[in-house]
């Protein structure tokens, strides 16, 4: 078993890791295309990344390798001959599951102690790949905006020796209704050796400037300069070096600690907020009530003392209502207007100091669901083995057909629900511990579920099982189809025959005179109709169209398809405990509308075994004849 998944598991993970390294790469090809990295700066982010994505690609390979390689016995007949031999699916997935728990405890030990230092290393080259500036691609004919405070119109470019002619130079550093603006036949742009300067060489041109000077005299107040040159240099400042940023502060930051780290830091955040909520609860309970204040000031021995006020006691409740009629229009509409600013300004106050615990908040629950995630890899990984092997020797099919699809969407419904709860915790609305652990929480029983039926050898992929269940459950009638018999072993006698018909008429009068009528409310639930006596009578209609179906006659046949299918539903007998039958009776009024569904099904079985006891009259009255 070991040989057959590691491989499939090794393959399907480096599948996972660079499809999800293709989308991290569309995602951020924006802050790396243009910027001039160096391959070995390109090769260190592309690889903290692809660690990154480990947590991602972990389950999902997990997910397919044991989902192909379940099926790929299924598919070669090998897991029946294991079954046969008295070896249980249970056995055979055993070194698999030592395998996925060794897997699944590293994980832990990946998340905790490698994925911390990866994000902070991949972060800092990300954020210092997006501080470095574009290196310069002069377009032709067209207005370039790269160099800072410089606007260049390059008319043409020979891309062989970057030459470029035809040149218009605006010098937009400084703020001027005029920018300088200088013009040239031709020019070359280079770069100094220490990467921090650019060399604009410009050839056969002019100098354009507009010079302010001071003054109130209108000769100078407006000057304008003009130079002529035959070669000029201009030095420009431009930062094209790559220079890591310091990743101090992405250690500080949740992405960047362990377990032990995350524990202080949630604990300091938590005490944090508690003080700080204390002491605007105090605040709140010493605010003044109508202007009345809650606390005086007493002196003891040349010493000042803050004591709360004792509520004034009153003998009867003030009727706020009497005292603010009597006021005039202008008096009602001055108190209602201070009134509601004091309480708008009160409303801003409390909101302004709630900003602060609504950060520290935010914080803490970032840190309290970066300790969850530390333990969710490790189920996620146990959880979908315990879906896809299962699954595997369900629909038993290998390779990378049915097996990619099923996990694709059992992948994309576990990242769905994940995504859902990450944001739900992040943003408060659901405790963090929630959140997290939802998508565990709801394939948790899909992996029970699926292990107990492939256990059981269960057809969890037959329609026809839930064909039928809902059948039962909805009393949907079943037609019976029979075909003539090219080649028939026993020949159809017909005294035989009309015996096994005459006895599917005996049970058939028998059952009407049990039940000859609608059974009363109570009767429905404590008694319904005998099951027993329901099988038989199936039994017995089944036994006599199997003989019927042996016969040359095909007008026998097409009779004998009018034959009633008697089904078993579940609705003709509740329960075979009549004092629980009582107790589902009490249930009122969910009881009834069960009732009024169950004695339609009952009546509906009353016609069918009457038209059984018609097309067996019929039969008979065929036979007869021959």
């Amino acid at each position: 078993m070991l040989k057959t998944f590691l491989p499939q598991f090794l393959m399907t993970f480096f599948i996972c890791l660079f499809i999800l390294m293709m989308q991290f790469l569309f995602r951020h090809i924006n802050d790396l295309v243009g910027k001039g990295l160096s391959m070995d700066v390109l090769g260190e982010l592309f690889f903290y990344a692809a660690l990154t994505m480990v947590p991602l690609a972990l389950p999902l390979a997990i997910l397919l390798a044991s989902l192909m390689t379940f099926g790929n016995l299924g598919e070669h007949v090998e897991l029946t001959a294991m079954k046969a031999s008295g070896i249980s699916l249970i056995r055979v997935m055993k070194p698999l599951i030592i395998l996925i728990a060794a897997v699944s405890v590293g994980a832990f030990f990946f998340q905790n102690n490698v994925l911390p230092q990866t994000q902070v290393k991949m972060w800092q080259l990300m954020f210092s790949a997006r501080q470095k500036s574009l290196t310069l691609d002069i377009m032709e004919g067209s207005i370039n905006t790269q160099i800072p405070g410089y606007n260049v119109y390059v008319k043409k470019k020979n891309k062989e020796t970057d030459m470029l002619y035809k040149i218009l130079l605006y010098d937009v550093s400084t703020a001027s209704t005029y920018p300088r603006v200088v013009a040239a036949d031709s020019g070359k742009l280079s770069m100094t050796k220490d990467m921090k300067h650019l060399v604009l060489e410009l050839y056969r041109g002019n100098w354009y400037e507009d010079v302010k000077q001071g003054g109130n005299s209108q000769f100078g107040k407006e000057m304008f300069r003009r130079e002529s040159f035959h070669d000029k240099e201009i030095l420009i400042p431009y930062d094209a070096t790559f220079t890591k940023i310091d990743d101090e502060g992405l250690k500080s930051q949740y992405i960047g600690k362990n377990f032990n780290e995350l524990t202080h830091s949630i604990d300091s955040l938590q005490l944090r907020i508690d003080s700080a909520g204390t002491v605007l609860a105090g605040e709140l309970r010493r605010a003044p009530v109508l202007g009345v204040s809650t606390t005086r000031v007493e002196y003891h021995d040349g010493k000042s003392v803050t004591v709360p006020v004792k509520p004034v006691q009153m003998k009867a409740p003030l009727d706020i209502d009497s005292i603010f009629d009597v006021l005039t229009v202008t008096e009602k509409s001055t108190i209602s207007s201070r009134a509601a600013m004091m309480a708008a300004s009160a409303q801003q106050e409390c909101n302004f100091k709630a900003f602060g615990l609504q950060d520290d908040g935010e914080v803490l629950r970032r840190h309290q669901i970066e300790l969850q995630k530390k333990f969710t890899l490790s189920l996620a990984c146990l959880i979908f083995f315990f879906i896809g092997a299962p699954l595997g020797a369900i629909i038993r099919k290998g390779g990378l057909g049915t097996p990619v699809v099923v996990s694709v969407i059992l992948f994309i419904i576990y990242y769905m629900i994940d995504n859902t709860g990450y944001k739900l915790a992040r943003d408060g609305h659901w405790p963090v511990w929630q959140g997290i652990w939802l998508s565990s929480a709801v394939l948790l029983p899909l992996g029970i579920f699926l292990t107990y039926k492939a256990v059981d050898d269960s057809a969890v992929f037959n329609p026809d099982t839930y064909l039928n269940f809902f059948r039962r459950l909805f009393g949907v009638h079943q037609t019976r189809s029979l075909t003539m018999k090219e080649v028939i072993i026993d020949e159809l006698d017909p005294a035989t025959a009309i015996g096994h018909i005459e006895e599917v008429k005996k049970q058939c009068n028998e059952f009407l005179q049990a039940y000859p009528a609608r059974q009363s409310f109570l009767d429905y639930f404590s008694k319904g109709y005998d099951k027993q006596q329901l099988n038989a009578l199936s039994a017995s209609i089944e036994s006599a169209v199997d003989y019927l179906a042996n016969s040359r006659e095909k007008i026998v046949l097409n009779k004998t398809m009018d034959y009633p299918v008697v089904r078993r539903l579940l609705t003709y007998h509740i329960t075979n405990y009549p004092k629980l039958g009582y107790a589902i009776a009490a249930l009122l009024p969910l009881s009834i509308p069960i009732y009024i569904i169950g004695t339609r099904h009952q009546a509906n079985l009353r016609n069918d075994v009457s038209t059984a006891i018609k097309v067996s009259d019929e039969l008979i009255a065929l036979l007869n004849k021959e």
